[in-house]
Parts: C-alpha cells; structure tokens; sequence
C-alpha cells in the first residue's frame, strides 16, 4: 500500500538524479574533458567504474561532434595566427598567408570566431585538391600517374566536387588555426561550425575567399561568494536515526527472531502491538467539491505488522488498534505537507480498513539454544548481538561519510557563481540519465522496445527539462570541486593511478566488456582529484551531526 510507506527520505538520496550512496565528482576545471564522473564512495582498493552498457548505445548523440576537439597550439596572437596548429594527432601544417579570426564573447561560457580566410591560402588548399584528384581519378585516355591537364579533369570530376572539396579542404586546414586563441579552453565536443556550407561556397566560387563563423563553448570560470569561502566551511549533516548502529542491529535481530516464530490467530480479543493484520485498505479525499478515490490507498489483503507503525500515514496505526477480525473502521487521516507525492500533500483523507484476518506471534524464548539460527556460526547470543552490532557500526560509518560529504557538495554548489555553457548541461544530463537507466536495467529487465523508449530524444530531452536545477547543481559541485583541487594544488601518487587503472581493467575483462586504457585512465584520475578534494575539505570544515 503505497500511501502507507514512510515519506522519509533516506539521508542521502536528496538529488532525484543521482543513485543512492553515489557522489558526483569531476576532474580540474583545467581538464573538462569529461566534466562528470559518478563513482561509489568506497575504498580505492574496491574502486570499480561504471561498466559500458548496451543502455548507452540507445542514447541519442549530442547535435555537436562527439569526437574529441583537443586543440594544440603554439599561438601567436588572439586577432590572427600563422603559427603551428595541430588538430587531434594531425601533423603540423603552415599556411601560406595568415588568416584573420575576430573573437566575440557570447553569453554562457560561448565565444564566436569569425575566420577570414584569404585568397592565398584558398589557392593553395585548391592546389592540394587538385593535386589529390591527380592521383586517384582514372581519367580515360590517360595512363594512371601521368598528368592530365586541369580543365580535363576538373571536367571529369565535376566542378561542383572540385569546389566542395576546396571548401572541405580549407575548413580542415584553417580551423586549427582559427581555434588557437581558445587552445585549452574550449570544451571537448562543443566546437560548431554555424555557417551554411552553401554560403561557404558561393562565397568561394565568387571571391576565392572564405568566411565563416564558429562557436565553442568555453570552459566556465568558477566566482566564488564569498572568495576561497569552501576553506572555512560549517557543515550541518542530518542523519538519519534508522542508520545508528544499535538501533539498527537491534531491529534485525528482532526481525531474526520473528522469523523463527510462529503465527497463531488471534480470537478473543482486537488488534494490540506487536500483531500482525491482513487488511483491505480503501481511502477517499474529502476537502473537495467531489468525493474522489484515492487508488494509490486501495489495497486488498495487505499484511500489516503493526511493529512496522512508524512506517505508515502518521494516526493510522492508531486509528486501528482495537479493531477486530471481520470488523471495519473508517476514520479521516491528513497527509502531512512532507509526504512524498506532492498531490497528496495536505489532502484530507477518509480511510475505510477492513481487517481480514488477525495473528499474534508465538515467538521462542531469546537465549542461547537459538544462537545458531539467528546467526550461523553463533554459539551464543552475546556473539549474535556483537556479530550485528559489528555489521552496521560499519554500515553506520559508511552512511555518515555519505552524508558528509553530500553536504559538503550541496554547500559548495550554493557558494559558487558560473555561468554553464550548453554543451556541459547536456553532456552532464545525459551522463545522469545513463545513470538512471543502468540502475532502472539493473532493477528491471527491460526488453529492447523498452529500452528505445526510454532512450529516445523525447524521453531524454524531457529528462534534461525536468531536472534542469539538479543537473545545474551537480555541474557547480564538479567545477567547485576541480577549482578547489587546483587551487590547493592537491596531488596524489602515479602508483596509486596505476593501481587503479588497473583494477578497472581487471573488471572490465572480467566482465567480458569492451573498454578504452585511456579513457578509463580520465576516469580513475578525476576520481582520485575528487576523492583529494573532499578528504581534505573533510579536514578543513567544521561539521556538525544531528539525528533526526
């Protein structure tokens, strides 16, 4: 019965887009190459990354190249430049006159180029293509390698082809040159060319010239408010009082020792604590102009333990305690303004509960002689007791360090100012929502139709609407994080990454799943610089603790 599951959210699932126990970590702003990482909060020796999935080859590409644009440079100028640019692997290649780059800023992180490219150089990449055409056309009358004259073969091509492929070839040549003044900035995958090809040509076959306009997104500078605020930091970390070791231990061996008991009906006398009721749930709304079901309420042969009443709609274990079996209640219960579907929020409700059947537990005697089955391998039941208690002490440690480091992040996104260029929030909320579908595979199967729906661009561009504030939030934590590791110039081991590297590799093939050395490398790096930052803002901050 849903409406009777506890609205409590547990301590650090606060963010709809990430997975329970998951951080969200990114590498220096200095490196975006992928500004979002999601990783467990675990030991490094267990350190396993998210494993390529046929889920992710459903998603839809980004509208800009999804290659890698890592841009190196030996700039001269901002304006213009004749130095030696290389795009990718690319061999150097000088041009035969400069080209003329304006560089105008736009909003959110985005800059204009305008490249002009003159005649001369036009000329040239004419000549390359010419020269290309040369090799491999098999012109008829002439022998291969020998030379055909070039109105021959401009006919034979196509003048149109000809004039395509100079364009092409002078894009290929003078973009790396034209991207020099932003060479460690721009963002992975961002660059686009937003001239129409069509212009480009008619602007060349009419002036042997060439104009055309880029924008690339730049990486976003972080402003902190106030500045260097994340050094002195005061924490306040809610925790939630289900995850206090004792507590917890106690109610599983509780659970351990109903299991082993019997249930017996219960005939002369109603419901008391500690009983358990198979109950017929219906619920009505009653501040409203017309009586509606509430069919979320409704549930048929429900086994409520009443040991489980913190769990319910605050009064309704309440309102039945007395009832008998084969007896109906109805009473009117409110939904406290924190229940979580907002449309119940506030609703006053009439509830209508038919008790079925009702039992008592006839439960063994606690002692020693029971050890072994509350816990195998326990001869006693201080052994039973300890054994648990030592389980979710860890359990206990491992939330708490969750916790902290949750609202150490959910702090730092509110003390920066950035502004977030387009390219990142779609790259972090595709991240995010390939995320969501892993954990949602991993819960329920889903068949191929399935998994095309979700990861259609409706279904995707829908998610990236309605989590627009969460996925904005997360990118202000990876980029609060990255400036934070290099400004304090954190640093970790090359035997640590290696390790590392490693054992992600290891997985991977134990998975039998494909994988890139190098990508894997990123990966495992901005890990370990996010893991740095939030140990030592862990060290730095004053932290408080309140169970609720």
């Amino acid at each position: 019965m849903e409406l009777c599951i506890s609205s409590s959210t547990k301590l650090l699932n606060k963010n709809p887009c990430r997975p329970p126990h998951t951080l969200i970590c990114s590498t220096s702003a200095s490196s975006l190459r992928n500004p979002v990482l999601q990783f467990k909060h675990r030991p490094f020796g267990s350190l396993k990354l998210l494993s390529p999935s046929r889920l992710i080859h459903y998603l839809q590409p980004l509208p800009f190249p999804r290659n890698p644009c890592h841009f190196a440079a030996s700039a001269s100028s901002s304006s213009s430049s004749s130095s030696s640019v290389a795009l990718g692997n690319e061999k150097e290649d000088r041009l035969p006159a400069d080209i003329e780059v304006e560089e105008t800023e736009e909003p959110n992180c985005r800059v204009r180029l305008s490249v002009q490219v003159p005649p001369a150089v036009c000329e040239d990449c004419y000549n390359r293509v010419i020269n290309e055409f040369m090799k491999k056309a098999k012109v008829p009358g002439f022998r291969p390698g020998k030379i055909v004259p070039e109105s021959i073969l401009v006919n034979y091509v196509g003048k149109k082809n000809v004039q395509k492929a100079t364009v092409e070839s002078i894009l290929k040549r003078t973009l790396p040159h034209a991207m020099s003044s932003v060479t460690g900035t721009a963002l992975r995958d961002s660059v686009r060319i937003v001239t129409k090809f069509s212009e480009m040509e008619q602007t060349y076959s009419s002036l042997n010239s060439l104009r055309y306009d880029v924008i690339v997104d730049v990486a976003p500078q972080v402003k902190w408010v106030p500045e260097n605020g994340y050094k002195n930091l005061k924490i306040v970390v809610e925790i939630d009082s289900d995850i206090d070791a004792q507590r917890a231990s106690d109610q599983e061996l509780r659970r351990r020792h109903k299991s082993i008991g019997l249930l017996r009906i219960v005939t002369d006398r109603g419901l008391q604590i500690g009983d358990v009721a198979v109950l017929d749930i219906s619920a009505t709304t009653m501040d409203q102009d017309e009586v509606q079901k509430i069919p979320s309420a409704e549930s048929k042969g429900f086994h409520f333990d009443t040991e489980d009443g913190g769990k319910v709609l605050p009064g309704f274990l309440d309102s039945i305690i007395g009832i008998q079996g084969g007896e109906t209640k109805t009473f009117p219960l409110v939904f406290p303004e924190s229940w979580k579907q907002e449309n119940l929020r506030g609703i006053h409700a009439q509830f209508t509960v038919e008790c079925k059947e009702l039992f008592y537990r006839d439960l063994p005697e606690l002692d020693d002689s029971l050890s072994d089955r509350l816990l195998h391998g326990c001869t006693t039941l201080k052994q039973v007791k300890e054994s648990l208690l030592q389980r979710y002490l860890e359990v206990e440690q491992t939330a708490r360090e969750q916790a902290t480091d949750n609202a150490i992040l959910d702090q730092l996104q509110k003390m920066v100012e950035v502004d977030v260029p387009q390219s990142l929030f779609e790259e972090q909320g595709r991240q995010l929502y390939g995320a969501k579908l892993l954990e949602i595979q991993a819960n329920v199967k889903l068949n191929e139709q399935q998994l095309a729906s979700l990861s259609s661009p409706k279904a995707v561009n829908e998610f990236l609407e309605h989590q627009k504030d969460n996925i904005l939030n997360a990118i202000k934590q990876n980029l609060a994080v990255g400036d934070i590791y290099k400004r304090e110039n954190l640093q970790f081991s090359a035997d640590e990454l290696v390790k590392e590297v490693e054992n992600s590799i290891t997985e991977f093939k134990r998975q039998r799943q494909e994988y890139d050395e190098e990508r894997i490398r990123e990966q495992v790096q901005e890990i370990m610089e996010g893991a740095k930052v939030l140990e030592w803002l862990r060290e730095h901050a004053e932290i408080q603790y309140i169970t609720r």
